[in-house]
C-alpha cells in the first residue's frame, strides 16, 4: 500500500557551478514542478536539505529563502540538517505529512555547494565534513570521514577476506554506471589497476576508492496517495525507514555491519510488504567504496562477506543480478551533501518510469535508496514501486 506518490523530479548535473544556493536549487525545483505539472500555487509545504550552507557560505534560514526564489513564499518551510541523510530525513518528514493529511502536494528538495568555488580549499572543506563526527572524541585527533569509513572497511576486510581489487571492482562498476548519466560528476571508463595505483587517501583507500566533492540540487514533488491517480507518471513510496546507530564510532559493538541500515531496512521492507528478495535494484551512499559493500549486505542484498565477490563478478552492473547505483552513486555522479538523498529518489523515479535511457535496467518494478549520514549513524532507507 502507498504512503505517498512522487509526481515529478528533477535535479541539476553535479559538479563544480558558480550559481548561488537559490539560483543552483531553483534549476531542480523547477523542472521538478514541470514535470507534476502542478503551479507554484499548488504547492502546501517545503521540506529543505543542506547540511553545510552555515559553514561554508555564511548562508543559514535557507528554507524561505528559496521558497521566495521559486514563487513559493508563504507556504511552511523547514530546513533539515542530518549530515549526508539530511534531505532523505526531509522526505520522510514529507511522505509522513501527506500520509497524515496534513498536506496534499509537498516540495522536497535538497541543494549544497562543496567545491573550491564555495572559496573553501579541499581541506577546509574536509574540515568542515569532519564536524559530523563526534566532537570530544574523534576530531581533537584529526579523524576525518575517509579515515572514519577505512576503519569500518578495514574490520569487513579482516573479518570477511575482502580484497582491494574487489573494492576497486565497485568503482569501476560506478565510472561505467556514469559514463550514461549526463547530469553525473565523473562518468568514464576505468579498470582496476587505475583505482590501485591511484594514491592512498586512508588506507584501503585510493583516490579513485572515494566520491568527489561536488555542487548540486536536486526535487522531487510528493502527494498523498489519494490524488496520485490525478498526475501523469506517480510513483509511489511504500517504505521509508530511519535507523540510528551508537556515536562514537568506537563504542560501535560491530563495525561492518552498518546497523542503523539493518535498522532502516527492516522498517522499510516491514511497510512495503517485501523483502530484499524483491528489490530489482538500489541506489546505496557509496561515498567510499566500502561503503557500498557494507550497504550491499546490510540491505540484505548479498549475504554478509559477498557483497566484495559480487561487485568483482559483475553481479551489480545494471544488467547484473543485483544492479546497484546505476546513477554512478556518489563515486560518479557526485556528492552534494543535502542533494544527495534526493537525488537517489530522482534517479529511482526514472528508473521506475522506464525514463532512464542509456542506463535504464530492464523490467524493474520495485527500487531501493540507502542515504546515511555521518559515520553511518543516521541511515535512511525508502521503498518506492511503481503504481499498481
Amino acid at each position: 500500500m502507498a504512503r505517498a506518490s512522487i509526481v515529478g523530479a528533477g535535479m541539476t548535473k553535479f559538479g563544480v557551478h558558480e550559481a548561488t544556493l537559490p539560483e543552483l536549487f531553483a534549476e531542480a525545483a523547477l523542472p521538478a514542478l514541470d514535470d507534476a505539472g502542478v503551479e507554484a500555487g499548488d504547492i502546501d509545504a517545503f521540506y529543505l536539505g543542506n547540511a553545510m550552507g552555515g559553514q561554508t557560505e555564511n548562508d543559514t534560514h535557507l528554507a524561505p529563502t528559496l521558497a521566495s526564489h521559486i514563487g513559493i513564499a508563504g507556504v511552511p518551510c523547514q530546513r533539515f540538517e542530518d549530515a549526508c541523510a539530511t534531505s532523505s530525513n526531509a522526505f520522510k518528514h514529507a511522505v509522513q505529512d501527506v500520509e497524515s493529511g496534513l498536506h496534499d502536494v509537498v516540495i522536497v528538495g535538497g541543494v549544497e555547494r562543496c567545491t573550491p568555488e564555495t572559496g573553501l580549499g579541499t581541506g577546509e572543506m574536509t574540515r568542515i565534513f569532519a564536524s559530523a563526527s563526534h566532537r570530544q572524541y574523534e576530531q581533537p585527533t584529526g579523524l576525518t570521514f575517509p579515515g572514519v569509513f577505512a576503519l569500518l572497511t578495514k574490520r569487513h576486510m579482516f573479518e570477511y577476506g575482502t580484497t582491494p581489487e574487489q573494492l576497486a571492482s565497485v568503482a569501476v562498476k560506478n565510472h561505467a554506471h556514469g559514463a550514461h548519466n549526463p547530469r553525473a560528476h565523473f562518468g568514464r571508463d576505468i579498470d582496476v589497476s587505475d583505482v590501485l595505483d591511484s594514491p592512498i587517501i586512508a588506507d584501503p583507500f585510493h583516490l579513485m576508492d572515494c566520491c568527489p566533492f561536488s555542487d548540486g540540487a536536486s526535487a522531487v514533488i510528493v502527494v498523498s496517495d489519494d490524488i496520485a491517480d490525478e498526475f501523469d507518471a506517480p510513483v509511489d513510496v511504500t517504505g521509508v525507514g530511519h535507523g540510528t546507530d551508537i556515536v562514537p564510532l568506537a563504542d560501535k559493538p560491530d563495525f561492518p555491519s552498518t546497523m542503523s541500515a539493518r535498522r532502516a531496512a527492516e522498517q522499510a521492507y516491514e511497510q512495503a510488504g517485501i523483502t530484499a528478495d524483491d528489490v530489482d535494484f538500489a541506489e546505496v551512499h557509496d561515498c567510499f567504496t566500502g561503503a557500498e559493500v557494507m550497504a550491499s549486505e546490510a540491505l540484505g542484498l548479498f549475504e554478509d562477506g559477498e557483497g566484495g565477490p559480487a561487485a568483482a563478478d559483475g553481479r551489480t552492473y545494471i544488467d547484473g543480478e543485483m544492479p546497484i547505483n546505476p546513477s554512478g552513486g556518489l563515486k560518479a555522479k557526485g556528492h552534494p551533501i543535502g542533494a544527495t538523498g534526493t537525488a537517489q529518489l530522482v534517479e529511482l523515479v526514472e528508473q521506475l518510469r522506464g525514463d532512464a535511457g542509456d542506463r535504464q535496467i530492464a523490467d524493474v518494478e520495485t527500487g531501493i535508496a540507502h542515504n546515511l549520514g555521518g559515520d553511518a549513524g543516521t541511515t535512511l532507507v525508502s521503498v518506492l514501486e511503481v503504481r499498481a
